[in-house]
């Protein structure tokens, strides 16, 4: 009672406005006492409070071991921003596996408080350490290769510490060094004149984002630049310099004198604070505070390895200088002298390549539509808007402003490519009823499209002198400008996915299309059809190539977890070391889903989006829309059959959680890599079934555990209405095709549904029915299991549909410029027009408009808050 008290004052408004001293009594107050049950854990003691939350020592009663528990209080996880970087806090040091981070065992929330369970700790942050002085040498070099090494794991999967810091760096009792708060951005907004030690953050979606602890920033993150690897590895240059001296390498009166010593001034050489310090290792911190960070050490693992290569067989540093800078027989002197050669040439066969960087990006589009297929004849750029089969032309100049429609007949008209002079579009007019060869040469600014007689597939693009690459089947071919004399270059089985002609027309790109496991090669052809190489292999994700306008790299974009960042490759190796490998010239916080150079190859476009959605509940009684969620980017909303409980994906994160209806007890059900699809919650409503970005179907509890996998190689699971049976879409060996087929819940048998290739998004009506679309999404059709047989259900232009649970009606959203939200009752076909949709958007990439529906039959349509925008990003190549 007393601590429920203290809560709710907690929560207050009052309270809030109170001032941070009687917060801090308060939240002393409100610490959970000895025997505690939250979920399966104990509390035995409060070990501290720290931020905005406590961390407690508790008993997993399960697995019979003492654990920590970070709380995060009510009124602070009521900020949807402040929540989400808890979360992050937690999926980033979850993605990770290493003796140095430190491990993370789960997450949930309790009476409305999230919390964190990690691995107990038993010592002391190095920040307590240094309280006592500077660290011996052989000590702190020792410390530095660990976090070294912990670093390079996290890189490697993508992540950024960002705010690396004695706090955060845990020194346990056996010598170990443990990075906290992995991936966490501090919340707190440091005014100028803060004192050094606390973090500042502006919003994480504007450009000038400073975000880091003052005295460890990187120079790029006190300018409020976009952030990679190399700012950890200043960050660690910092802290080994306070490890060596005792002292800070930056640390003036105020933050703002502390952040311009950063930009501008040098810390006092190591050599003249600690006199034994070995030169190697001065040399060593001294390129990991570099101002730029093309200079600083290119990986943590490199940084490592420079750490590790002053020891000697585990003497110190200078131990090992010494020995080795005081030669006594010749013979030495000469292996010496031929191992400095080797060291040498190894250096430089390992230093990494220079790295292209971003050094400003600008928004040039201010509307929220879905943007698609770049283009630019260097002046304005053209694109589609808008999603599949609703698509117009739009085009904006490349300084931005407004964007403007580009006038056409043509319906639905998608862009594959613009002249090299800038004349004209090559065009497909994608309708309903037209044939792949439906091209045509759409003039600017205006003129009548012309149509071109080819036998394409799939993939096109324009040379530069108007002749026009494309794959029919498994052949790639090249005609001319009219589409006359068409000549083949090479075939492949198999099929490509996507053709690309090289600025110059010299050279034409060919991604092949993906294996079992997602990769894919890709390859090299000349013009002429000779020599036809392998360039690299592409991993899976990997998307949309276009040549830099110079032909010297090759933009294509990848995931990076749940966002999508640009990449680049040179396309030339260098002498006599290993070609450079792929760059990433973006890091977040935008998710890019395609980027095009300009004529100016060191200016890229791009697409991207802060991938936010909310879930809008349509009324049936009132006529109108309210949020279900406030403040959570969700999709996939599913209920249970009585209504009383949720499963959600979180957007765009795609983690499974479960709540009841009202938001409360949440609990997070899949972790990261795991990405959920389509979640369906069974009949009884005790389990959840859904489909993994990887291709798998699984099934978990509603109150958690390990999902287990009931099919490979298959997506959208979805229970019959008595629980016993799941439709799910079986892929082929390769994903070249795919069929539907009916699951037994319980062994798991399935039975394949007849005629069924060539439809997609089925349904249950009832158990015995089946409802599903044509490809084309103009027709739907139901199937009956006892006949056997298809049979037209309804004739129009779709864009999704579902059936409400008690199967009475069919709740759909139609296609076109102007869609509508329509329900039609199974009995007799009524159909009626429940509101119009338009300009309810789309999330990006997605063709169809996130349909579902609560247990009463109310609709339930995911939109997206923010939608694409276009963005100028300014490179500098190496």
């Amino acid at each position: 009672m007393f601590i429920e008290q203290f809560r709710r004052l907690l929560d207050s408004k009052e309270m809030l406005e109170s001032g941070s001293t009687l917060i801090a009594v308060i939240r002393g107050a409100m610490a959970f006492t000895a025997g505690t049950k939250i979920d399966a854990y104990e509390i035995l003691s409060l070990l501290g409070t720290g931020g905005m939350g406590e961390v407690y020592r508790a008993r997993d009663s399960a697995l019979k071991r003492d654990v920590a528990i970070k709380v995060l209080p009510a009124f602070v996880s009521r900020d949807s921003d402040r929540l989400r970087r808890f979360t992050q806090e937690a999926q980033a040091a979850a993605a990770l596996n290493h003796p140095n981070i430190l491990a993370v065992h789960g997450l949930g929330a309790f009476e409305g408080s999230p919390y964190l369970v990690s691995e107990l700790l038993e010592g002391e942050t190095l920040r307590e350490q240094l309280r006592h002085g500077a660290i011996p040498i052989r000590k702190a070099a020792a410390c530095a290769v660990q976090i070294a090494h912990a670093l390079a794991a996290a890189h490697e999967k993508g992540i950024v510490h960002r705010d690396l810091k004695p706090e955060n760096l845990f020194v346990t009792k056996d010598g170990r060094i443990k990075i906290l708060d992995f991936g966490l951005a501090k919340l707190t907004q440091s005014p100028p004149e803060q004192h050094y030690s606390e973090a500042t953050q502006a919003s994480a979606t504007n450009p000038g984002t400073v975000m880091g602890t003052v005295g460890y920033m990187a120079p790029e993150q006190v300018r409020g630049e976009a952030v990679d690897h190399r700012a950890d590895i200043f960050a660690l240059g910092a802290v080994l310099y306070e490890m060596l001296t005792g002292k800070r390498a930056f640390e003036e009166s105020t933050s703002a004198e502390t952040m311009t010593a950063i930009l501008q001034d040098d810390p006092p050489a190591l050599s003249q604070v600690v006199k034994a310090a070995p030169p190697g290792l001065q040399r060593v911190v001294q390129r990991c505070l570099e101002k730029s960070p093309e200079q600083r050490f290119q990986s943590s693992s490199d940084l490592a390895f420079a750490l590790e290569a002053l020891s000697d067989s585990g003497s110190s540093p200078a131990v090992a200088i010494a020995q080795s800078s005081h030669p006594r027989w010749f013979w030495l002197v000469a292996a010496g002298a031929l191992a400095a050669v080797l060291a040498l040439v190894i250096a430089w066969w390992r230093t990494p390549h220079p790295v292209a960087v971003v050094e400003s990006i600008t928004q040039l589009t201010e509307d929220a539509q879905l943007k698609t297929n770049l283009f630019t004849d260097g002046s304005r750029i053209y694109f589609n808007e808008g999603p599949q089969r609703d698509t117009t032309i739009a085009q904006v100049s490349i300084t931005g402003g407004a964007v403007a429609p580009l006038e056409t007949r043509l319906p639905n008209p998608m862009l594959f490519g613009i002249t090299s002079d800038g004349s004209t579009l090559l065009v497909h007019s994608a309708t309903a009823v037209s044939s792949p060869g439906d091209l045509f040469m759409l003039p600017l600014p205006a003129g009548e499209p012309r149509r071109l007689r080819i036998s394409w597939t799939g993939a096109l693009d324009l040379l530069p002198d108007g002749r026009i690459a494309f794959t029919n089947g498994n052949d790639v071919s090249i005609a001319a400008k009219d589409g006359s004399n068409t000549r083949k270059l090479a075939s492949f089985p198999g099929g490509v996915r996507d053709v690309e002609a090289s600025p110059d027309g010299v050279r034409v790109l060919i991604i092949r299309a993906p294996e079992a496991d997602g990769t894919f090669d890709i390859l090299e052809v000349a013009a002429d059809g000779t020599g036809l190489g392998h360039v690299r292999k592409g991993a899976r994700g990997d998307c949309c190539f276009r040549w830099s306008a110079d032909a010297n790299h090759v933009l294509y974009i990848a995931r990076a977890g749940s966002r999508r960042d640009i990449w680049a490759f040179a396309t030339k190796a260098g002498l006599f070391r290993p070609s450079a490998g792929p760059m990433q010239l973006t890091t977040g916080p935008l998710s890019y889903s395609e980027a095009i150079s300009s004529h100016d190859p060191n200016q890229i476009f791009g697409v991207a989006n802060n991938n936010r959605a909310e879930l809008a509940r349509y009324d049936l009684k009132t006529r109108e829309f309210a949020t279900v969620f406030p403040g959570e980017s969700a999709t996939d909303l599913t209920y249970s059959a009585d209504g009383a409980w949720v499963a959600y994906a979180s957007y765009p994160e795609r983690l499974l959680w479960r709540s009841r209806s009202d938001g409360s007890d949440r609990m997070q059900l899949t972790y990261p890599p795991m990405e959920v699809w389509e979640p369906h919650i069974s009949p009884d409503g005790t389990k959840v079934a859904f489909g993994s970005y990887d291709g798998d179907a699984f099934i978990i509890d509603v109150n958690g555990g390990e999902p287990r996998k009931i099919a490979e190689e298959a997506r959208f699971p979805v229970w019959s209405p008595d629980g016993r049976s799941l439709v799910l879409m079986k892929l082929s060996p390769g994903r070249k095709s795919y069929d539907f087929q009916i699951a037994d819940a319980l062994s798991g048998a399935r039975t394949p549904i007849p005629s069924s290739n060539d439809k997609v998004g089925t349904v249950w009506i009832d158990n015995d029915t089946l409802l599903a679309s044509t490809k084309d999404f103009t027709n739907l059709a139901d199937f009956n299991r006892k006949t056997g047989k298809w049979n037209d259900f309804l004739t129009g232009s779709f864009s999704n549909w579902v059936v409400t649970q008690d199967g009475k009606y069919v709740v759909l959203a139609t296609a076109g410029p102007e869609p509508i939200l329509q329900r039609l009752r199974v009995a007799d076909h009524h159909l009626e027009t429940l509101t119009a949709l338009k300009g309810f958007t789309r999330l990006a990439n997605l063709s169809w408009t996130q349909l579902r529906v609560a247990a009463d039959g109310s609709p339930i349509i995911t939109r997206a808050t923010d939608n694409s925008q276009i963005y100028a990003l300014n490179v500098k190549w190496p």
